[in-house]
């Protein structure tokens, strides 16, 4: 399909920008888990975990959209299914930020963690249902969709790290004589 053809370039950076990521993410936590915070499990599951589903969904869609297909009508369910999924995973988060005692949530976190991936989840749920009379405009708002679940992960990740790095500091040993 044509309309696939002009998104090639588009999916194949953002795909590889979420897999290289999802990779980076994997060394972070690794250096990370030697000093983990009291709660550390609650935690990672409200503010870690998503920004590896956000990268994931990228790298989901990447392929969907990639994929050889003759019509948009086979894969646009794919991507609504997925939005669908993405809806109800950060409805999930928000029960975790809630319970989790480790952090609490500033209006950024509820931003970047909760209001922005509902935008980007319910886009490609939309378009979806629009796609069969309206493809071009569905791809795009696809693409958005994808893109801003990227920039999602980016934020979410330095968040993560710069919280661990500069807040949540290891206490200095001390020497015994």
């Amino acid at each position: 399909m044509a309309e696939f053809a002009e998104w090639d370039s588009f999916y194949v950076i953002i795909g590889s920008a979420a897999g290289a990521l999802i990779g980076l993410q994997f060394v972070v936590l690794t250096l990370i888990a030697e000093r983990p915070p009291a709660d550390a499990a609650a935690a990672g599951a409200a503010f870690a975990t998503p920004t590896i589903v956000h990268f994931g969904t990228v790298l989901l869609l990447s392929a969907l959209v990639r994929a050889p297909w003759h019509t948009v009508g086979v894969v646009a369910p794919l991507w609504g299914f997925v939005g669908i999924f993405g809806i109800a995973y950060t409805l999930l988060v928000v029960r975790r930020m809630r319970s989790q005692t480790a952090y609490q949530p500033d209006q950024e976190d509820w931003l970047f963690h909760v209001l922005l991936p509902l935008v980007a989840y319910a886009g490609l749920t939309g378009s979806a249902f629009a796609a069969s009379s309206h493809v071009r405009e569905a791809l795009f708002v696809v693409g958005a969709a994808a893109l801003l679940l990227l920039f999602i992960g980016i934020h979410n990740a330095w968040d993560n790290v710069a919280y661990h790095v500069l807040v949540h500091k290891p206490k200095p040993k001390t020497e015994q004589s």
